[in-house]
């Protein structure tokens, strides 16, 4: 029978696409070591330092993602090509998931293969989500996209699509136009 740790922490799992962390057990008030005994005991998969997924959790399509933005302490945000794929603006195919932390974040260790890491200073302007996964706004997708050299048919795309869906302020519709020219 699950304990009052598998209640506590599945509760958290359900708004994280199954995932955990060191610090949702912290913020429960208990140790480190409860997610490591759910390990052991065959409650929970350890996916990165620090990140567990639930194995009776149903995986989805965005998991990657989620883990993404819990992997460097829960201070990741989709950004970047990823954002523009999540928020469907384009037909960009990313290769790797591109997550924006904090600049004053020190990750000490390696990070994944699977991730393209930035480092920038979000302003609340620049923060949404998509089905409960941290993500840049479309603005700011599209100006990294910019940033990033990412074919102008891309980025004229992107733009097209956030206007016609209203995802996009009619100054910033100007200021990405002037900014893509």
């Amino acid at each position: 029978m699950p304990g009052r740790w598998y209640e506590q922490l599945f509760a958290v799992a359900v708004n994280q696409y199954g995932f955990v962390t060191s610090g949702d057990v912290r913020r429960l008030g208990g140790r480190p070591g409860v997610v490591v005994d759910m390990e052991r005991a065959g409650d929970l998969e350890r996916v990165a330092h620090g990140v567990y997924r639930f194995r009776s959790f149903p995986h989805g399509a965005r998991d990657e993602l989620m883990a993404a933005t819990l992997w460097p302490r829960e201070l990741g945000t989709i950004s970047h090509d990823s954002a523009l794929d999540l928020w469907d603006l384009c037909d960009v195919n990313p290769t790797r998931i591109h997550v924006t932390i904090p600049k004053a974040a020190r990750i000490r260790r390696r990070f994944p293969g699977l991730y393209a890491v930035y480092q920038r200073n979000l302003v609340g302007a620049d923060l949404s989500n998509v089905d409960g996964i941290a993500v840049v706004t479309p603005m700011r997708a599209i100006l990294d996209g910019i940033e990033r050299h990412l074919d102008g048919r891309l980025i004229a795309q992107a733009i097209d699509s956030a206007t016609r869906r209203g995802l996009l302020l009619p100054d910033e519709i100007d200021r990405l136009t002037d900014t893509s020219r």
